[in-house]
């Protein structure tokens, strides 16, 4: 009864979205659908306020082969010229609004996944020729090799040494929508890895992943602060570093506190971050801010304080420079 109920309320979720097809036909669409690269695709949303999702990179180029209209009783979505690099996620759902508020109304959404298809390129293409993903013990990491053709059979390798990584469906999986995933990641599953996929045809490769683990725990940066001395003469030049801990993926943002910031006193600040492996292969980020003081002076005397943030929250750390 259970599955019945799921498999209802699926269904009803799906109805709003339809595929266009030859001669007015209208086709409702399932989780999955496969079209062939060069082909053009119509979807139309039912209801008369739509938001649609698709691949983010038809946004970035702002690519004129995507046309989206709201009409009177429908969103429409049309991709003419298609190319296995639309391979993905196509959604649309009825906005509620009330005044300027908007939100999703969740019963009335649709979803497919589009596979482009193209024997040329099994695998959905992508800008790089070389990605960084990051093994995160605390949730699972996606190698996102995914392929155009749904049936194709892909493996994931390891560079070195030269051999294919097993992936026995418990700790890594194969999701054709996602590629490759790590459940549980662990330190000595870093390197360099790439997919390789089949179907009726010589083997293709994709680009290849560099698997960098992250030993940095979430929460807010880690920071130090120090200065070049903390005493000073006047018109002596001194700078102090803020120096900040944390996710390789995790920006970090500086703000300062310093004497003469009342006077408008000028100082120079540079940030900047670098990767850097600490120990066995463990990634971490290192964020630096520097704040310089060109000719000191008897105001520059006194506190600097450095406050250093990220999505998890703040760190505050402080230190002293004196005039001799």
């Amino acid at each position: 009864m259970k599955e019945r109920e799921s498999a209802d309320s699926s269904l009803k979720s799906q109805s709003i979205l339809t595929q266009v097809m030859d001669k007015g036909h209208f086709q409702k669409l399932a989780a999955t659908l496969s079209l062939s690269a060069g082909q053009s695709l119509e979807l139309r949303c039912k209801g008369s306020n739509v938001t649609w999702n698709y691949p983010s990179y038809l946004d970035t180029f702002k690519d004129s082969r995507l046309s989206i209209k709201q009409l009177d009783r429908y969103g429409q979505l049309i991709l003419t010229n298609s190319t296995a690099a639309d391979t993905g996620e196509y959604s649309c759902w009825l906005q509620l609004c009330n005044g300027n508020k908007c939100r999703k109304d969740e019963t009335k959404t649709g979803s497919t996944y589009i596979f482009f298809t193209d024997k040329e390129e099994l695998f959905v293409p992508t800008p790089s020729y070389f990605e960084i993903v990051y093994l995160n013990p605390d949730k699972p990491a996606v190698i996102p090799c995914r392929v155009t053709t749904p049936s194709a059979k892909v493996t994931l390798h390891r560079e070195f040494p030269a051999e294919e990584i097993e992936t026995d469906g418990t700790d890594i999986i194969y999701d054709v929508k996602k590629g490759f995933v790590y459940q549980h990641p662990t330190s000595d599953q870093k390197g360099i890895v790439y997919c390789k996929a089949e179907s009726h045809g010589a083997p293709q490769i994709s680009i290849k992943y560099h698997l960098l683990y992250v030993e940095v725990p979430k929460g807010p940066p880690s920071a130090t602060i120090a200065a070049s001395s903390n005493r000073a003469e006047v018109s002596d030049r001194v700078h102090v570093i803020c120096t900040a801990l944390g996710e390789p993926d995790v920006d970090v943002n500086f703000r300062w506190q310093y004497p003469g910031q009342e006077s408008d006193r000028p100082v120079i600040i540079q940030n900047f971050w670098r990767l850097i492996n600490r120990g066995t292969g463990h990634t971490t980020r290192i964020s630096k801010s520097i704040l310089l003081v060109e000719d000191f002076e008897a105001r520059d005397a006194g506190n600097y304080i450095c406050i250093a943030q990220n999505l998890q929250g703040e760190t505050t750390v402080a230190t002293t420079v004196e005039l001799n």
